[in-house]
């Protein structure tokens, strides 16, 4: 165990002499599936706005090279991993201590809360599991309808991703049905050369399964293919269709209340505007997304060929970048 092998007070320095405060921090974004240092400052600011946790500081503390010296920092970090110990202790315990409380107080297991906090030892299933908690937020998913009565129809539904600390990132789907609000939910995994998204009917037999293109930062857009069974019809028939995903600046109610079906004519992008995503070019939204829908191939196999996610992709980083610049704005005012 590297760092000082008693806690309490240094007499030469009159200084705390603490434990691993870089590993710790590291293991306290692994609990809290925080990605970057402004994740972890973020989760200081929840529990008190006036914390004195910095960013540029944390940088420090994280190689080594410093550590905090006010207590108050140590009580609120106390409060961020939720242990029912005090912030003198945060300080001196060991490492071993510290990650065997929290997996005790959040029920997490040991390995995979020790190997999310070493980035340097991370496999390539780690860093995308890193990757894809980037991805939380609300999207609008467009796709075609499955059902008999509703032919030639867009369909649109609502996505949310979620961190879910060491347990990995949880994604939900859900369409509000003439006939009820049918809901998915499961694991969001990185593997091979695609996004998968395997999701179930909690308390019942619906399933339904995404693969989609890898998504590059800011993560506007995600698009490929949904399979599952018609669930509105006489019979039930296996389908796919292609899909897209539009991310939000925020959670819409109408999203969650408005019924899935389109009518026929329905814009999309002036669909996206009632769910608060500023559009600047509508007609070339509508394109765009017409013309990914309704791409591929009508004989049985509909592959997303690259070049056409990477078209959606252009269209919608530079409209969620100036969407989160003006959110930005706002807040700073």
């Amino acid at each position: 165990m590297q760092g000082a092998s008693a806690g309490g007070w240094d007499n030469n320095k009159g200084e705390r002499v603490t434990q691993d405060i870089g590993q710790k921090l590291r293991v306290t974004m692994a609990l809290l599936g925080a990605v970057t240092r402004k994740d972890l400052a973020a989760a200081f600011r929840r529990v008190n706005p006036a914390t004195s946790f910095d960013v540029e500081r944390a940088h420090k503390w994280m190689q080594g090279r410093a550590h905090p010296r006010e207590l108050r920092l140590y009580e609120d970090w106390a409060k961020v991993v939720d242990v029912g110990r005090p912030g003198a202790w945060i300080a001196d315990c060991e490492l071993d201590d510290f990650i065997q409380a929290i997996c005790t107080r959040h029920n997490c297991e040991r390995d995979v809360l020790e190997r999310r906090s070493e980035p340097s030892r991370r496999s390539v299933a780690g860093r995308r599991q890193d990757s894809s908690r980037s991805l939380a937020g609300t999207y609008a998913c467009y796709s075609h309808a499955w059902s008999p009565y509703f032919r030639a129809q867009l369909i649109r539904a609502e996505l949310s991703i979620q961190s879910n600390g060491p347990q990995g990132v949880l994604a939900h789907y859900s369409e509000r049905l003439p006939t009820s609000r049918f809901q998915l939910e499961g694991p969001l995994a990185m593997a091979g050369r695609a996004m998968h998204l395997d999701l179930v009917e909690p308390g019942g037999d619906g399933r339904m399964f995404f693969c989609l293109s890898l998504p590059t930062p800011p993560a506007s857009v995600l698009a490929g293919l949904m399979c599952g069974a018609t669930i509105i019809g006489p019979d039930a028939q296996p389908s796919v269709t292609r899909i897209v995903m539009i991310r939000l600046p925020a959670p819409s109610m109408r999203l969650r209340s408005a019924v899935a079906y389109l009518p026929s004519e329905t814009s999309v992008a002036g669909d996206l505007a009632s769910l608060g995503l500023r559009i600047p070019d509508p007609a070339a939204v509508d394109e765009g997304i017409g013309a990914f829908l309704t791409g591929g191939h009508e004989a049985g196999l509909d592959q997303i060929q690259s070049h056409c996610h990477r078209a959606l992709v252009d269209l919608f980083d530079p409209i969620w970048l100036a969407s989160a610049m003006a959110q930005q704005r706002f807040g700073e005012a």
